[in-house]
């Protein structure tokens, strides 16, 4: 498997001979996560579900940072603490993700729970000349990184006109940046150099190193990540180990909304509570792999409703292969070579640095071609048997759900559709119709085939109702 590395800008193959270590720098925990926080988690969970379909151990850490300036204004704007702040939007960071299907990584390390980490790791810094205290807090010396720049492809002299350089007469030069900032306002915490506060930056190396080691296989984030806080993360982490930090950076383009990147001042935010209730998880998930993880992708309302269409193509084709019958078919060979060979195209799509919009397509030609069959009733038992495994397998990776039905619900739909269709073949259609309006309320969909009735249970979608 290959990946784009943001800092060599080669594909390089992700490591798996042992396990896969990914670090993926989560949410600042201040507000409600929105839809581009969900595309860079739910890229990340296909990747860690793909690589574990082909046995590999994932150990994935990803951070909430809980102690930030954006958390303590919005404390001081409600009245209460940062603490409170913080751990209301990490419960409903957790509720937004767990109704996304999103699997739960193996750590989730808070910034606060690791402030002695960040002490050591700072203290080692102005051990080796790469940090110093001045009157403010303690702060990276820049200059001192001979690869500054090498992630952002950024040069110093252009750091120093302008962008995103904070301004601070004591520090020895414009591009440094602060390690520990001295503070007085809670929260505060003792350290040697003074009461204060970490810096952004130094919590995620401090974090990465403490629960993956150096030179681990992925570090991921969203592209607005790159510069400042990577490029300072690699600057810092490196001149403390003396090593590599992470052998690929995996970076995930921003979601536009109508063209527009998000933004609160523009009010074009789209909260995952919101897109949930709107469209279901299945639809985003669909539109957070539509496009390759790498470029940008726009909120789009008619690319959403197209992703409708094909989301009850996949339930239509669920219920088509479990409820198939048993008839025996003289071509169970050549379904088994289609199947292979969307295996193959699937996975190949996949290890080609994550190509998820390749990966549908060969999905949706499975499902089409599976749908096609019961169409003309040449779907049975054999060959749904043989479609069935990959099916299920491409939906797991793809972190799919398709509404299950209890074996009571089984029971009465069957019960329900031979009653319709005896009304049917007595011609007493109103009854019939009646029957239908009945299993239409349990938000069951008839499939009405020449010979036979099958049926298929739908997801509640909140634009439909």
């Amino acid at each position: 498997m290959k990946i784009l590395d943001t800092l060599s800008g080669a594909e390089k193959d992700v490591d798996i001979s042992d396990s896969v270590r990914i670090y993926l720098c989560g949410v600042t925990v201040y507000d409600e996560s929105h839809i581009g926080h969900a595309r860079t988690i739910i890229v990340f969970d296909t990747l860690r579900r793909y690589l574990e379909s082909k046995g590999v151990r994932v150990n994935l850490v990803q951070n909430f940072t809980d102690v930030d300036d954006k958390i303590i204004n919005r404390a001081n704007k409600e009245n209460t603490s940062a603490e409170k702040i913080s751990t209301k939007y990490i419960t409903n960071y957790f509720d937004d993700f767990y109704r996304l299907n999103v699997k739960r990584a193996n750590s989730y390390p808070k910034a606060t729970e690791h402030i002695p980490d960040m002490i050591n790791l700072i203290q080692g810094l102005i051990d080796k000349g790469f940090a110093y205290v001045s009157k403010n807090g303690v702060y990276f010396s820049v200059l001192k990184f001979k690869d500054y720049g090498k992630l952002s492809k950024k040069k110093i002299e252009e750091l120093i006109s302008g962008a995103r350089i904070e301004v601070d007469e004591t520090k020895k030069d414009p591009t440094d940046f602060a390690l520990w900032k001295f503070a007085d306002e809670s929260p505060t915490w003792e350290s040697p150099w003074g009461k204060g506060r970490p810096g952004w930056h130094i919590e995620c190396s401090a974090m990465s190193l403490k629960y993956l080691g150096s030179n681990f296989e992925i570090h991921g984030g969203g592209r607005d990540l790159i510069f400042p806080h990577h490029e300072n993360e690699i600057a810092q982490s490196e001149a403390f180990s003396g090593i590599n930090f992470a052998k690929i950076w995996m970076h995930i383009g921003m979601v536009t909304i109508n063209g527009e990147k998000m933004s609160k001042s523009l009010g074009n935010t789209k909260s995952i509570d919101f897109v949930l209730k709107r469209w279901g998880p299945n639809i985003i998930r669909l539109f957070c792999l539509s496009g390759h993880y790498s470029k940008p992708i726009d909120y789009s309302e008619d690319l959403l409703k197209e992703t409708i269409i094909k989301w009850r193509q996949v339930e239509n084709c669920y219920f088509e292969l479990i409820l198939a019958d048993n008839s025996v078919s003289e071509s169970d060979e050549l379904i088994k070579g289609v199947v292979n060979e969307a295996e193959n195209e699937f996975d190949d799509a996949l290890d080609s640095d994550f190509n998820t919009p390749l990966a549908l397509s060969v999905f949706f030609k499975l499902v089409k071609g599976a749908n096609q069959l019961a169409s003309s009733e040449k779907l049975t038992r054999n060959i749904s048997d043989n479609i069935l495994p990959t099916f299920l397998k491409m939906l797991s990776i793809l972190g799919l759900k398709v509404i299950e039905v209890t074996d009571d619900e089984k029971l009465k739909i069957s019960s329900l559709i031979k009653q319709r269709n005896m009304l049917r073949n007595q011609k007493k259609f109103q009854e019939a119709d009646a029957i239908r309006k009945q299993i239409s309320d349990m938000d069951i969909v008839l499939i009405d085939h020449k010979n036979k009735t099958l049926w298929m249970k739908q997801e509640k979608i909140g634009i439909e109702n």
